[in-house]
């Protein structure tokens, strides 16, 4: 399954882009609103750092006046997948523990009206935030390199530095438990200080309708945060919130299961890749 990486699932609605003067001051009010409520006080205090004189919004929408109506629309959506899924973070109060590995990563979970069940990984990574966000960010497409949980990850369309289209294909759980699905998702890919964010939720592209075979699942809100650790500020703590509709007849403890365990491998098989990484650039040139 993909983090997607960061999925999170509602509709584009171009009708209600039309009115861009009211899209760009209510999204704008909308998240910063949500960005103050966040950075109170409170266990949450370090999304103060996403928090500046300006919000979000407020660059993305000044970059957007040479877009279209379809391009506003997939950026208003990426930055409303945003802005839930820091909603869902800040709230500390019912998450139960789904697993805990032996390192000490670990997923939870909870239901929240209109969205369903959200898991949530929460693990400590030895790389730097900005190395993370190169591999997620910078390297998307090349995921499928090393993550075998995924097949394939292709960028449709970009809209300015924030914001992107993508398609992605999973591979099929061990056992076929659960087959290969596609995943169409917008995403919005924000830094602010040392903190960064990988956001999305589904959603639809003229480029890449479903595919005959394959089951197009469906992503609420996600969102991957890199923050460095107080205590060492060159490794970081990775959070990942995932929502997923798999769709098909699958029974809800199988993909509770299942989405709970691509989690932890998937914190695994990113710390092999970085690993990797750092073994090359550390081979001496031929």
């Amino acid at each position: 399954m993909l983090p997607a990486t960061f999925k999170l699932c509602a509709g584009i609605s171009y009708r209600h882009t039309r009115n861009m003067t009211g899209l760009r001051k209510n999204a704008m009010v909308a998240l910063h609103h949500e960005l103050n409520r966040l950075a109170g006080p409170g266990p949450n205090n370090w999304l103060s750092q996403v928090r500046r004189r300006s919000s979000f919004l407020s660059s993305q929408f000044k970059e957007s006046e040479g877009y279209n109506e379809e391009e506003i629309a997939y950026v208003k959506q990426g930055e409303t997948a945003l802005q839930k899924s820091l909603s869902i973070l800040s709230d500390q109060d019912g998450w139960t523990i789904e697993t805990v590995a032996a390192n000490g990563d670990k997923v939870l979970s909870k239901v929240l009206p209109d969205i369903g069940k959200v898991f949530k990984l929460e693990v400590m990574l030895e790389q730097h935030p900005d190395s993370l966000y190169k591999e997620l960010v910078g390297n998307m497409e090349q995921m499928g390199e090393w993550n075998p949980n995924v097949k394939q990850v292709k960028i449709l369309q970009k809209i300015g530095q924030d914001t992107m289209v993508t398609h992605e294909i999973s591979a099929e759980t061990p056992g076929n438990v659960v087959g290969p699905r596609d995943f169409v998702s917008v995403r919005c890919a924000k830094r602010r200080g040392s903190t960064c964010f990988l956001a999305g939720m589904s959603t639809q592209h003229p480029l890449m309708p479903e595919q005959r075979g394959v089951v197009r699942a469906e992503n609420g809100p996600t969102c991957i945060v890199l923050k460095p650790c107080a205590e060492d500020p060159n490794k970081t703590n990775f959070t990942w919130l995932l929502n997923i509709d798999l769709k098909g007849w699958i029974p809800k403890t199988i993909i509770n299961k299942v989405l709970s365990q691509t989690q932890v491998n998937f914190a695994s098989h990113l710390r092999q890749r970085m690993a990797n990484n750092v073994s090359m650039e550390m081979a001496p040139a031929c």
